[in-house]
């Protein structure tokens, strides 16, 4: 859950990485250049920190929202992969103004602060559904309110804000010459500076220039009463913008490396950002990473457009891993065309890919120990195919790293084909060491993408078997199915009718099913 620490880190202060001092390789498009750029840390060597905008907790997470948890959590796999310390920060927005007209429209009406609460924790049990890790720090935004109005007064000392009559408090963007740079884009050709969501008659009504951004709005007799905060220029609440600045200080320092995010909240969201952390005369974001959209048939998600899909929902049909597999192994940057065509190729891999190491797990058990089943600070000292590495090292190309996956997976498979009850013991014992190697290899991949079979979420599911589905009543029907027509081929090698037991056989291969005998049985899976 989130966390406001009674005493954080000093503001990007310094760390004990002196075993880790080499800068890493990695090279990001970075949004502001407009370009893929050497990732060029701050002042402390071995760390690597990042403000990745959460949740804004006013309803159920859907797809959409995994899909940037999903893209930054790689992103950090691969840096601490590489021997870099990651300082992480994920905000929860969770005072707004869609917070609080959707638990004022609730029937019966809901406190602000309990539908938030609710919603908060919905994000948080689908992160962790979804193997994402969680944050060094997860702060909320109510959490740092006197923060936010010093940060407002020192805007207004420096001449970038002015004090409206209503009590409202608006950022001048024409006092900062920079501003459009983060989008390329000039003040002239901008209309409003807002989100639409954002926008009232209220907030709106004394604004000097219509293109300036609300840093504080003040309380109106409509909303709830513990809604706002006092403000030595009124009682009110922060702007959507403002807690972000706030809290990026606070917890990564005045320049921080990366900040990330949808690329939907490139504007207006991340140039207002910008706007006040730089007319507050601080550094702020060195790179800024945004992921793409995902998308119905085309159409971005939206809850506006009524076909936004959420995770909930879905884990009651598909397994988690298929989920993330679906949304975790495309680009960052592409779109995640989301389909039942799309969730079926990812069962289909996570069929195979999970398949694999359970034949190797059990192929390779007994004894004190299973070498396949080995600790993930071992998986993770493995080293990885030079292949791999630049592709991850290259604006984690995963497309690259996915085809050394899979050159991996199919390898394994061809050990594994391999291994039958009769072969001596010095082949089998040769076998065993290949298989374990293969099969730790692929692990070691898979970890970096937050998937590896035996490690957690995943493994419990792995281990009873079940990690393997695809999740849902069909693919447990399948298996009866299969099943079946397995035990029917068992009789038939019993009774040494082989005709029968190969027909068996190849019915399944026809419909992409693979069959392999092992000492324990025949088992399958798909091609």
């Amino acid at each position: 859950m989130s966390i406001t620490p009674t005493e954080p880190p000093e503001s990007a202060g310094p760390t004990d990485s002196a075993a880790r001092v080499d800068a890493p390789a990695l090279r990001l498009y970075d949004s502001a250049a407009r370009a893929i750029v050497p990732l060029a840390p701050t002042a402390t060597p071995g760390l690597v920190t990042i403000y990745l905008c959460g949740a804004t907790v006013q309803g159920s997470p859907h797809i959409g929202h995994m899909r940037s948890g999903i893209a930054f959590d790689v992103l950090r796999r691969w840096l601490e992969r590489c021997g870099q310390e990651v300082r992480l920060i994920r905000n929860v927005t969770d005072i707004d103004d869609k917070i609080l007209s959707k638990s004022a429209a609730a029937e019966p009406p809901v406190p602000w602060w309990a539908w938030a609460q609710r919603f908060e924790r919905e994000f948080d049990a689908a992160y962790r559904a979804l193997g994402v890790a969680a944050p060094t720090y997860e702060p909320r935004a109510t959490g740092h309110i006197p923060e936010m109005i010093d940060l407002v007064q020192r805007l207004l000392d420096a001449g970038h804000a002015y004090v409206g009559e209503s009590g409202n408090v608006y950022y001048d963007v024409r006092s900062l010459p920079g501003y459009g740079s983060l989008t390329n884009q000039r003040l002239e050709d901008l209309a409003t500076t807002e989100d639409e969501s954002q926008l009232d008659d209220d907030v709106e009504a004394d604004k000097r220039d219509p293109r300036d951004f609300a840093l504080w709005k003040a309380s109106k007799p409509t909303e709830p009463a513990d809604a706002a905060w006092d403000a030595p220029w009124g009682r009110g609440r922060p702007g959507w913008h403002l807690e972000c600045s706030t809290m990026s200080r606070r917890y990564l320092g005045e320049t921080f490396d990366i900040h990330g995010g949808g690329i939907d909240l490139r504007f207006p969201h991340h140039e207002n950002e910008q706007a006040q952390s730089h007319g507050a005369g601080w550094g702020f974001a060195r790179h800024w990473v945004h992921n793409a959209w995902v998308t119905i048939k085309g159409e971005k998600m939206s809850k506006s457009l009524g076909n936004s899909l959420v995770v909930a929902e879905l884990l009651k049909r598909y397994d988690a891993a298929v989920l993330r597999l679906a949304l975790g192994t495309v680009h960052h940057r592409s779109t995640v065309e989301f389909s039942e065509e799309t969730l079926a190729d990812a069962a289909a891999l996570w069929e195979r890919l999970s398949g694999a190491i359970l034949r190797a797990y059990e192929f390779c058990d007994g004894g004190d120990t299973n070498p396949v089943d080995a600790p993930a600070e071992q998986v993770r000292a493995r080293a990885l195919p030079a292949e791999f590495t630049a592709a991850m090292d290259e604006d984690l190309n995963l497309a690259g790293a996915m085809a050394v996956v899979h050159a991996t997976l199919k390898a394994l498979n061809v050990a594994l084909t391999q291994a039958t009850p009769s072969g001596g013991q010095g082949a089998d014992d040769d076998l065993r060491t290949s298989v374990t190697g293969l099969a730790l290899d692929l692990r070691s991949q898979l970890d970096v993408l937050g998937l590896d079979p035996l490690a957690e979420p995943w493994r419990t599911r792995v281990l009873d078997g079940a990690g393997s589905s695809q999740g849902g009543a069909a693919m447990e029907a399948l298996d009866r199915l299969i099943r079946h027509d397995l035990e029917e081929r068992a009789q038939a090698r019993a009774a040494k009718d082989w005709a029968r037991a190969d027909a068996l056989r190849d019915k399944l291969t026809e419909a992409g099913v693979v069959v392999e005998d092992s000492p324990s049985g025949a088992r399958w899976h798909l091609a």
